[in-house]
């Protein structure tokens, strides 16, 4: 059931003014800002002047917090309760069953808990393994408008255990699902940073995306250990959903850590480091960090939407600076992503580590 609007808004002020005590950069102080929230339904519902103003949202989310949450999002509860359902039904297979998954230099399959920890990521020094298990999908094929040779890097070794009937369909209808939904909001993001609504199309004619079912289990953790350490993400768009638990704690520019609040039904969204190369720092990519400090077994479905791997990231026309300064280098994504899937997963990947960023 979809929260409304209004009562999702009350919880998320209620909830989003806590902070995480011992948490990096935690602070005393006035209470932190109200995590945003934005109900998509009248621009759903194509009402005179939503998508101007959803938009409008958007970019005020994103330019001072880089995260919100959605409701009336379109994505039925039925949909999360079949994706948690198969999260927990993988997570408690044997771990010898899902070590036979292991994570390949596909990006795909199983990740083991304290396996590894973020190193991209200048936020803290990560000197702990993270303390969260993972399962990755890729897309297992390109899309079918997509050139034959360029859809080469489009075909990923999906890794399914067997045993689990209706896994692997459930997972990819997720996948689809969360998939349209991240290019249905394509239109909002070109009005928030000032372009037309259809300036993303070719971009993501055939985008990147990946979804990560995560598990954060119950259990003391050493100091400066997390379930996720703190970090930011690399793509384009992050779509964010959980169960069982709170977790995420999002950095606020003054260097509080704001406790996102769980809202039944909705998701949260937040950008990443191309979206912020992208726009030239306008919009941002914000540090944040799970820990699952409870006695419950904490579940995430997390969908990764990035642009097509060739395609060229360059400043947004609207984003340069008063000289038409651009902040980074040309860049497509292809590049960016193994570089940073291989510096942070390098002990899963055995993979030699780069240490600049391209």
């Amino acid at each position: 059931m979809l929260l409304s609007s209004e009562r999702a808004l009350g919880l998320m002020q209620q909830q989003s003014s806590r902070h995480a005590a011992g948490q990096p950069g935690a602070r005393q102080g006035p209470a932190a800002p109200a995590f945003p929230v934005i109900d998509l339904g009248p621009w759903a519902a194509g009402e005179p002047d939503a998508a101007d103003a959803t938009a409008a949202q958007f970019r005020t989310a994103l330019e001072t917090l880089g995260f919100f949450a959605v409701v009336n999002h379109g994505v039925t509860a039925e949909k999360f309760d079949t994706v948690f359902a198969e999260a927990r039904r993988f997570h408690r297979l044997p771990l010898a069953e899902k070590l036979r998954l292991r994570f390949a230099d596909s990006y795909a399959g199983y990740l083991p808990a304290a396996e590894y920890s973020i190193k991209t990521s200048t936020l803290n020094e990560n000197d702990q393994p993270d303390l969260n298990e993972a399962f990755f999908v890729e897309r297992e094929a390109p899309p079918p408008e997509a050139d034959p040779a360029a859809a080469r890097g489009y075909r990923c070794p999906n890794q399914w255990p067997a045993g689990l009937p209706g896994f692997r369909e459930s997972l990819l209808d997720y996948y689809g699902t969360l998939e349209r939904f991240a290019h249905s909001l394509l239109p909002l993001y070109g009005r928030a940073l000032d372009l037309e609504p259809g300036y993303f199309d070719a971009a993501f004619r055939w985008p990147q995306a990946s979804l990560r079912l995560s598990h954060y289990p119950p259990g003391r953790r050493q100091a400066n250990q997390f379930g996720i350490a703190p970090h930011t993400d690399a793509g384009f768009m992050t779509v964010l959903a959980t169960r069982g638990a709170p977790g995420l704690h999002v950095a606020t520019p003054d260097g509080r850590w704001l406790e996102a609040p769980e809202i039944p039904g909705g998701l949260i969204v937040n950008a990443g480091e191309m979206m912020k190369r992208w726009s030239n720092d306008r919009f941002l990519s914000t540090r944040h960090m799970a820990v699952n400090d409870s006695a419950h077994h904490r579940y995430a479905a997390v969908f990764f939407f990035s642009p097509n791997l060739d395609h060229q990231i360059s400043c947004l026309p609207s984003c340069t600076g008063p000289n038409g300064q651009a902040t980074y280098p040309p860049v497509t994504y292809r590049a960016y992503r193994r570089w940073f899937m291989e510096n942070n997963y390098r002990n899963a990947l055995d993979a030699p580590v780069e240490d600049a960023a391209p």
